[in-house]
């Protein structure tokens, strides 16, 4: 039996696009055979116009195919992922995508890559410049949750077509959407604790100026302390707003669950 005999590929398809809507990564579900089942979604010109046309960057990018697992960085300076999809310990095919940023990038060092695989600078820095950036925590868990998705949307239609309506698939899907909704809720918590952070830095620093000279040091570290209480705020609001998203694309693919017949 082969992915394509099991899925709702509109199901699957919409799935696909909400999440790199959310996101802002590309997606796209290959079969066992590496087969594209789905249309790629936001797939980008830096990735498929220039670094794939190029002859070396196409070779490095079949290298990085075959042999990238979970989240991981590719050849060109982006992050990707390669997820399965497994269903009673058999592999049905994979969920790729990712063709993001984890950091802002440096462009020169990305004019030294057009040059190594012979693709125009300016085009591929202009190109590069339109690819969505996300921390790699927040990456690496928008890979995974979209596993997770897709194996259950398998799961519901393998179980469904062989035992008939499984009600129980459906909490599973359910259960998804909690797990996006926890996810938003602690990163708000933690988000609060970087908010009292970076207020006790700005006292500490304050108290620091206070004592002159002798205070010196220990202000630097307030200050440094300071903005890595500010960067950590930056990285939770991009989980909550990604855990958001997901959630209400969760909660559509439920209902057209419940709405569709088998």
């Amino acid at each position: 039996m082969e992915l394509l005999d099991i899925i709702d590929l509109k199901q699957l398809q919409q799935m696909q696009d909400c999440f790199s809507q959310a996101t802002g990564m590309a997606a796209v579900t290959v079969d066992r055979k590496g087969s594209f089942v789905t249309k790629p979604s936001n797939f980008t010109d830096f990735c498929m116009k220039y670094t794939r046309n190029s002859p070396l960057g196409a070779q490095r990018c079949a290298q990085c195919d075959a042999e990238g697992k979970g989240a991981y960085s590719c050849h060109a300076g982006l992050m990707d992922f390669a997820e399965p999809i497994i269903v009673d310990g058999v592999q049905y095919g994979n969920v790729l995508g990712g063709q993001v940023l984890p950091r802002e990038p440096d462009e020169a060092q990305f004019r030294a890559v057009a040059q190594e695989l012979g693709i125009p600078e300016d085009s591929y820095i202009e190109a590069l410049r339109k690819v969505t950036v996300r921390s790699e925590q927040s990456i690496r868990a928008s890979a995974a949750l979209l596993r997770e998705l897709v194996k259950n949307l398998v799961a519901y239609h393998f179980i469904a077509r062989r035992s008939g309506y499984m009600p129980e698939m459906l909490e599973e899907i359910s259960s998804m959407g909690k797990c996006s909704r926890d996810i938003a809720s602690k990163a708000r918590d933690l988000k609060r604790v970087s908010t009292q952070q970076r207020l006790l830095s700005i006292n500490a620093a304050i108290e620091a100026g206070r004592a002159g000279d002798a205070g010196k040091g220990f202000r630097i570290v307030a200050n440094q302390m300071g903005e890595l209480a500010e960067s950590s705020a930056a990285i939770y609001e991009t989980i909550i707003e990604d855990s958001d998203n997901i959630y209400t694309s969760v909660k559509h693919l439920e209902n057209d669950l419940k709405e569709s017949p088998l």
